[in-house]
């Protein structure tokens, strides 16, 4: 298949699935969740591939939502953005294409490195395994102005009170401490990453990839039963009722007015190095 904004590779058991928007830090617009949507569909219908790595061009792995789509629509006759329930339709269609990655039947590897801040954080919880480079960033900054993570995974992941120590804040972590709370299951420094990645994805390429499937989807229906299905329902609507919040209101306008980088300079000038860690006192 051929694509403008992924790379797709088979290489021996493993298909490679690249977010390749380098230089917009492989932010996601709508072209790109299309394109990973019809990738990860072919990687689970190709016989030959047994897991799927999912990485990032570039620098990073991916920084959130491209923004500069925040505004476009298809005219008059359209949904737009202003009633919440119009809102909640887009925040649902964007919802359905980052959870094939849950839902399809092959298990995928996020190779996270560089900055994952953002719904690029939604594409790697919703994965079976992410494995960090150890100066990694992630994060979610978009709770400080503007809602919350539709896709609602971090509590799975690391906990309440983790979750609710960084969605309260909007602080990032390094991989290695992502990787002490949960939110991945290893980290590595960044010239290790690759290699590291491979050598598991190798190794499920000696397990059956039927058998592969049938544990993937024992795990994931635990998960379901422990409501993970319905909160990304919840999470649709409670992140389009935070779109509603006046600070929320002020920074859309603000963007509009003075641009993205604008708006993320003036969000984030009062948090400082924005970062919480595991151990010891938070950075200043």
């Amino acid at each position: 298949m051929e694509f403008e904004h992924i790379g797709f590779e088979v290489k021996a058991s493993t298909a490679i699935v690249t977010l390749n928007r380098p230089e917009r830090r492989n932010a996601l617009s709508a072209r790109l969740l299309r394109e990973l949507n019809a990738a990860l569909r072919e990687a689970d219908e190709y016989n030959p591939v047994h897991c799927v790595v999912l990485r990032g061009a570039g620098p990073h792995f991916c920084a959130g939502a491209d923004l500069n789509e925040f505004s476009s629509g298809r005219g008059p006759d359209y949904r737009g953005r202003t009633e919440i329930d119009d809102d909640v339709w887009r925040l649902e269609q964007g919802q359905r294409l980052r959870v094939e990655l849950f839902d399809m039947h092959k298990p995928v590897i996020a190779q996270v490195h560089g900055t994952c801040i953002g719904i690029g954080t939604e594409l790697a919880w919703f994965c079976d395994m992410i494995i960090v480079a150890d100066d990694a960033r992630i994060g979610f900054p978009p709770v400080r102005d503007l809602g919350t993570p539709p896709g609602s995974m971090w509590l799975y992941h690391c906990g309440p009170q983790w979750a609710k120590r960084l969605l309260l804040t909007g602080d990032s972590l390094s991989g290695k401490d992502a990787a002490e709370i949960g939110l991945a299951l290893k980290s590595y420094p960044a010239d290790q990453l690759e290699a590291e990645v491979m050598r598991l994805a190798d190794r499920m390429g000696l397990v059956d990839p039927h058998l592969l499937s049938a544990n993937k989807r024992l795990v994931n229906l635990g998960l379901e039963l422990m409501g993970a299905r319905t909160i990304q329902r919840i999470g649709a609507e409670i992140d389009a009722r935070g779109h509603l919040a006046p600070k929320a209101m002020a920074f859309k306008a603000t963007m509009r007015e003075h641009g993205v980088k604008h708006a993320f300079r003036q969000r984030d000038a009062a948090f400082g190095s924005g970062y919480a860690v595991v151990s010891g006192r938070d950075p200043d």
